[in-house]
């Protein structure tokens, strides 16, 4: 009875191991290689598998995307600088059957051939674009790389370049060129501001002469104006004038004599003035004769008074006559 008992606790523990190794759960994020007797059978994929225990083999390859820090290098660029360089690989496993047999270790083999390429790369770069390039660099030594572990089953996802770093005495020249570059940058800027500053001020100047000018011309044509009207003023004063003394004169009905007189007396006002010549019109012949015959009856008058012997008398209307001759 205890035999029987022992057989079957036996029997128990050999099913209980063959069924526990008869499953296999994979996680959402990996993929299973089975290996039959040595061979490659099939890929699990995600959950709980069921392979035959002692027969098959189960290999988990991990899908998620991960990085191989690439150690740091002595590299000589193209004008033969020795600079230091880090970098950072990040890849994704995309086929777990070539991943498993086309390439040993495959995360050294991506570093050392991440080295190599990048060594290739700078070599052909100077300092200063090597500084400046690290885009460049990452976008060039990624695209070598995915070329090559494409037939690994690996895809490389970014490359990043970490730390370029240039010896001592490069650093110390690179600071004193970046030094004197930001001064001359200042001195620039300072004479730009300064140029800007004087452009204003010229413009300042322009527009105020222009204002200046403006407000001059405008004083011009207000004093031009009110003079006009000053002088339209004083001819309309004198026009008015005119037109009551000739409404004197024709209501008063003075005679030619009269006349003559104003007319000689105008004539004593012109020539009053500075000028040396005084030209007269040629109507003016019958108003000096009918002056003439009043200087004459002015003469014949005073005769009569004092009593010379001239007792001829004045006729009326001789005046008129005189000038009526003369003409």
């Amino acid at each position: 009875m205890d035999l029987e008992m022992l057989l079957t606790l036996v029997g128990f523990l050999i099913m209980l191991v063959l069924t526990m190794k008869s499953m296999v759960i994979v996680r959402p994020y990996e993929k299973g290689v089975v290996e039959r007797m040595g061979k490659y059978n099939r890929t699990l994929g995600a959950g709980m598998n069921i392979i035959l225990p002692f027969l098959e083999a189960v290999y988990k390859v991990d899908m998620r995307e991960a990085l191989i820090d690439v150690p740091s290098q002595e590299v000589i660029t193209k004008d033969n600088v020795n600079i230091s360089v880090d970098a950072v690989i990040y890849f994704k496993v995309t086929d777990p059957f070539r991943v498993m047999y086309n390439v040993a270790m495959f995360e050294d083999a991506v570093s050392k051939l991440a080295q190599t390429n990048l060594r290739n790369i700078i070599g052909e770069l100077g300092l200063d674009e090597t500084l400046a390039s690290r885009d460049r660099i990452n976008m060039e030594l990624r695209k070598i790389l995915d070329e090559i572990t494409d037939k690994w089953g690996v895809r490389v996802t970014r490359v990043e370049i970490q730390d370029i770093s240039p010896p001592k005495d490069i650093v110390d020249a690179m600071s004193r060129q970046m030094k004197a570059e930001r001064t001359k940058r200042a001195a620039i800027l300072d004479a730009e501001g300064m140029k800007a500053s004087e452009i204003l001020k010229a413009e300042g100047r322009k527009q105020s002469e222009i204002l200046d000018a403006e407000g001059k011309a405008v004083a011009i044509e207000r004093v031009a104006e009110a003079e006009r009207k000053k002088k339209g003023l004083i001819a309309e004063g004198e026009a008015k004038a005119i037109n009551r003394v000739f409404g004197a004169i024709h209501d008063g009905k003075a005679t030619k004599d009269i006349l003559t007189i104003k007319y000689l007396e105008a004539l004593e006002k012109m020539a009053d003035g500075k000028a040396t010549k005084i030209f007269m019109p040629f109507e003016s012949s019958g108003v000096l004769s009918g002056a003439a015959a009043i200087g004459e009856m002015f003469k014949e008058g005073a005769n009569l008074i004092t009593g010379n012997n001239h007792k001829k008398k004045l006729k009326p209307g001789s005046l008129e006559d005189a000038g009526d001759t003369e003409e």
